[in-house]
């Protein structure tokens, strides 16, 4: 017989299904490496399964899993004292798989941004929340947000004309 311990089991599950590839896409687009996202969401998602009484009730947990995921990744670096350079192992080949569905182009350009300009995009752009949820998420001001994603913007706008202009020549 299924009873109400096992709705918030489904509830997650449901969750977990929407939302899975959106945190996963939000975190590589951050992090820049495909496996270090995948540990680094299924850690941030665990994390969410085991207080899903409290997580469901954020006013929005999809923000939730991929913060935790990138502050996950800050302790993890911290841990190491060693930051891994972003030139040294990108994989543009799995950068193009459906499963993530960015272009290698436009991961590129990414890598290149700033860490918290990638953080504002990935929130902003990959998960589609509105500026105060993602100043929320970051901890910072909504004012710091609209700022980073125009920069970030202008960025890759101009590197992606450029990489166009390569191409054509």
């Amino acid at each position: 017989m299924r009873g109400v311990d096992h709705e918030p089991e489904e509830d997650f599950a449901e969750f977990y299904r929407a939302c899975a590839d959106a945190c996963l896409r939000a975190v590589y687009a951050s992090v820049g490496d495909r496996a270090l996202a995948e540990d680094l969401t299924a850690e941030a998602f665990a994390r969410a399964y085991a207080s899903w009484r409290t997580i469901s009730r954020h006013p929005a947990p999809t923000a939730w899993v991929v913060r935790t995921a990138l502050n996950t990744h800050v302790s993890w670096w911290r841990r190491r004292k060693r930051e891994v350079a972003w030139s040294d192992g990108l994989d543009l080949a799995a950068a193009a798989e459906p499963a993530l569905a960015l272009d290698p182009a436009i991961l590129a350009a990414l890598w290149n941004l700033p860490t918290r300009q990638r953080q504002v995009l990935a929130l902003r752009i990959f998960l589609d929340l509105d500026t105060e949820t993602t100043a929320s998420a970051l901890g910072i001001a909504p004012g710091t947000v609209t700022a980073h994603l125009s920069r970030a913007t202008a960025t890759l706008r101009g590197a992606l004309a450029s990489a166009r202009e390569q191409e054509a020549s």
